[in-house]
């Protein structure tokens, strides 16, 4: 049985534009071509699909993910090491999702007792998230990752543990704006958002078309759109909004 390729794209949520796209760079060429020009996809095309489709909801670039495919053999085998890379992301969602679960709770009692807010374990924090994982996050913006790690080197350990503290209470209270209900060029979410633009600022001047592309990386970027929705569905969203709203009111 053959499937042509807009019966394909309503059945996977692939843009018809992208499966021209992976038949063009030879990642998912279509079973056959019909006389009238039309893409018509197979069971096998199917399976590659769905590889494909998993591969990048974990985070792989297209070229990796070429390579991955070309050294298949068997789809089993495939599929089986797919589900391990699945099982070991979702534990590390868990963990994060539990992570910022530790931070709310703790910010409601403060606030609640009008307390400052003190982290008895601050390592509970970044529970779930690894080094590589920042790293590869923030792949599209070397200048940035490099200027990062200028910074961090000259801070004591207290110094980026405040830093680390400040910015998971900045993306809590974001959550807590869209829980409220605020849009995203609300003042109060602009605020916080303004707060985030001068801590870039303190690393490196952020031109405008860069920080658009930070902006939109909060939903492009498959690791921090993950970040975001563990903390609240629609937050990646959310942000990115702030940011553009931000941007087209400020920095324009």
């Amino acid at each position: 049985m053959a499937w042509p390729i807009a019966e394909v794209a309503r059945m996977s949520g692939v843009t018809a534009r992208t499966l021209r796209h992976y038949d063009e760079i030879g990642l998912l060429p279509p079973a056959r071509i019909g006389s009238n020009g039309h893409r018509y996809y197979e069971e096998r095309q199917l399976l590659q699909l769905q590889q494909i489709l998993v591969l990048r909801a974990l985070g792989v670039g297209l070229p990796e993910i070429a390579r991955i495919l070309g050294d298949q053999v068997d789809e089993l085998d495939a599929l089986r090491g797919h589900h391990r890379r699945l099982v070991t992301e979702r534990d590390r969602l868990d963990a994060l999702a539990a992570t910022v679960s530790r931070t709310i709770a703790d910010l409601e009692h403060r606030r609640k007792d009008g307390t400052p807010m003190t982290i008895n374990r601050p390592e509970n924090l970044f529970e779930g998230i690894r080094p590589a994982d920042v790293d590869a996050s923030l792949r599209d913006f070397p200048e940035h990752v490099e200027a990062t790690r200028r910074a961090t080197a000259a801070m004591s350990p207290e110094e980026i543990e405040a830093g680390q503290r400040e910015r998971t209470a900045r993306m809590i209270h974001l959550a807590e704006l869209l829980a409220a209900g605020h849009p995203a060029d609300a003042e109060p979410v602009q605020s916080t958002i303004d707060e985030e633009y001068r801590m870039l600022g303190t690393l490196r001047p952020v031109p405008v078309e860069e920080y658009l592309a930070i902006a939109r990386s909060c939903t492009e970027n498959d690791r921090w759109s993950a970040a975001y929705e563990a903390i609240a569905p629609g937050l990646a969203a959310y942000q990115r909004a702030a940011m553009e709203a931000y941007a087209a009111a400020r920095l324009t």
